[in-house]
């Protein structure tokens, strides 16, 4: 039943989970892909099912970064989800308020898959910069998206960049 290969974008890992046995919960249209023509259904059904797998880098052609700002944010919490970016995975993203300009970057931290969070200090306003720092083979490589979350952002909001590894 096994016959093609499939791309998938993963966004999460289970940090507790052991490393020995990873456990993919792919789409139904994803799994069925993976069959040989006609048997898509049958591969669907057989429940967990081993498979070969190989990390590859995420390569989007033409497409830049773009942030799609998590609903909780708000003038005293910022969060968002990184999407479409090329490479192996962020080592690191930061936030700057565009204001003055001569700001500090502040670093955010991963919440969970592609998001990433920050406690904003007092008075810190948007419009905001994001600086993305990649990781695997172009580890350190940064790109700057600037002012790309607009002053008037509205949470649960999508805002694509002009930029991307």
């Amino acid at each position: 039943m096994l016959g093609n290969p499939v791309r998938v974008v993963i966004t999460d890992e289970c940090p507790g989970c052991d490393s020995q046995s990873l456990l993919f919960d792919l789409s139904g249209t994803s799994f069925g892909t993976m069959a040989t023509s006609g048997e898509a259904d049958q591969l669907r059904n057989v429940g967990i099912e081993q498979i070969q797998y190989r990390r590859v880098e995420c390569n989007f052609p033409g497409v830049s970064v773009a942030f799609r700002v998590d609903p909780g944010s708000n003038t005293n919490y910022f969060a968002t989800a990184v999407e479409y970016e090329d490479g192996e995975g962020l080592a690191g993203v930061e936030l700057k308020q565009a204001a003055g300009s001569g700001g500090a970057w502040l670093p955010m931290q991963q919440s969970w898959g592609a998001v990433w969070k920050v406690d904003l200090p007092s008075n810190y306003k948007p419009p905001f910069s994001i600086r993305l720092t990649a990781g695997g083979n172009n580890s350190g490589k940064t790109v700057v998206a600037d002012k790309v979350i607009p002053a008037n952002y509205n949470p649960g909001q999508t805002y694509r960049s002009l930029v991307n590894f």
